[in-house]
């Protein structure tokens, strides 16, 4: 799939590096795919002709804006930002249902542990806290009968997380009962696969389109945009969200 594929960087200098991370792609190697040969650490730094250092993470099937640092300094000084000061993210999401006009998710969560990396973590952990904004962008609904209703409604929300816990965007809304479209671990099947049948749609509609941070070294505010890939525009179009592409 990512065979002579050339990343997308939305930003660089002597300092950062910016790319659009393609849904499907691991950001590094890992145990929990040991076969794998393409991840984009390793795609940046021979793309770039240097050594890259990834500063936060996003979820393999998310598409998005990824932030890596040109060196260890750099490194440390963008990792405790993301500690102390939280970076601004901004997610866009196809949710099932109308979701309200906005709200507040505030609801912990307790530890993911992967069977294989996470083999010799504690099993008792407490649930960390977890909060996520988010706003309605739009609406559609559909003639087709997917579940117990006669017609299928989708949201367009906006999702800012406001802590960094695992999975949180896809668990929060599923705690609403608005799971993500696309999300074979979270969401339901049976509107996983009318996404697929109906529309050509095998990714998760989920995609890190705005990034806001410090820069490490200048301080200046920097905020890094992601557009979203073929298959999310498609399904906007289909929806008629053209606004939104």
């Amino acid at each position: 799939m990512f065979e002579n594929y050339k990343l997308e960087i939305l930003y660089q200098d002597d300092y950062i590096v910016a790319i659009n991370k393609p849904t499907g792609l691991l950001v590094h190697k890992s145990m929990l795919d040991p076969h794998e040969i393409y991840f984009a650490v390793k795609m940046l730094r021979d793309q770039i002709g240097k050594y890259v250092y990834p500063v936060h993470r996003i979820d393999r099937p998310t598409s998005g804006v990824l932030l890596f640092a040109l060196s260890s300094e750099c490194a440390k000084i963008l990792s405790d930002q993301f500690v102390s000061t939280k970076p601004q993210k901004k997610y866009l999401a196809v949710v099932r249902g109308y979701t309200p006009l906005q709200g507040l998710i505030d609801h912990p969560l307790s530890h993911k542990l992967d069977k294989i990396a996470d083999c010799d973590a504690s099993q008792d952990k407490m649930p960390q806290d977890a909060v996520s904004e988010y706003i309605r962008l739009a609406t559609v609904e559909l003639p087709y009968a997917v579940g117990k209703y006669p017609q299928t409604r989708y949201s367009l929300v906006e999702v800012s997380p406001q802590t960094g816990r695992k999975h949180q965007i896809r668990r929060h809304m599923k705690h609403l009962s608005h799971h993500l479209l696309g999300d074979t671990k979270y969401g339901r099947g049976e509107h996983n696969q009318f996404i697929r049948e109906t529309y050509g749609c095998n990714r998760m509609l989920l995609h890190a389109h705005i990034l806001t941070i410090k820069h490490p070294f200048t301080q200046e505010e920097l905020t890094i945009k992601a557009h979203l890939d073929e298959s999310f525009q498609a399904i906007c179009k289909s929806f008629g969200w053209d606004e939104f592409i």
